[in-house]
């Protein structure tokens, strides 16, 4: 790993073509949000073949200076030396993944509690995604967490870095604060935007005054 993971994670841009602009390229909103200071991209594509994966992650890597996390698909991770992947509660255990990658891969797994988040850690998991803290624009299925000070009992609990994610904005970002989180991951609040480098740049700023 050749940067501060911690620090990587402050803002972290999710991204789902749903919400671009039309003509607006995949790897030109990603750009833009790493214009605007986002520290951490995750290529989260549910429904792209993986030779469409791959060939936006080229797109992406090649164009951006911070650490690219692949959604849940290990191959595509390694084939194009993304940085990592995120694992959710439904998708391969992390200590498969981490037996697959081993330890020169960031792994990435999801949480919704205390026991999650334990056993995330103990299996290899080295960051937590941990939601939903306000409901999703862009999950339907996303489960809300039971309170927002379930976080501080993650983060009590487990040594490696958390973020929120889940509706998270600008208009409650601040409700996060104390809570020991590391940053927030977000898609909507970004991509969702007409200009995503002014959007990016007040999220970062938000995300600066709350959690460093």
């Amino acid at each position: 790993m050749q940067y501060d993971l911690k620090k990587s994670l402050l803002l972290y841009a999710v991204t789902d073509r749903r919400w671009l602009k039309e003509n607006q390229s995949l790897s030109d909103a990603v750009k833009e949000a790493v214009n605007g200071g986002a520290t951490m991209i995750q290529l989260r594509e549910k429904n792209m073949s993986d030779d469409e994966l791959k060939k936006e992650a080229l797109l992406i890597k090649d164009s951006c200076n911070v650490p690219l996390i692949i959604d849940n698909n290990i191959e595509v991770c390694k084939a194009v030396g993304a940085d990592g992947v995120h694992v959710g509660q439904d998708d391969m255990p992390v200590k498969e993944a981490r037996a697959i990658l081993g330890d020169d891969y960031v792994i990435g797994a999801t949480a919704h509690n205390v026991s999650e988040a334990i056993q995330a850690e103990k299996e290899g998991a080295d960051y937590l995604g941990v939601g939903a803290a306000f409901g999703s624009s862009t999950k339907n299925d996303a489960k809300k967490i039971i309170s927002l000070e379930e976080y501080k009992k993650i983060t009590q609990a487990v040594s490696i870095p958390v973020v929120a994610i889940g509706g998270i904005n600008e208009t409650n970002i601040m409700k996060l604060k104390g809570l020991g989180l590391s940053g927030v991951a977000v898609v909507s609040a970004i991509f969702a935007k007409d200009d995503i480098e002014k959007a990016t740049r007040e999220m970062l700023n938000m995300a600066l005054s709350e959690f460093e």
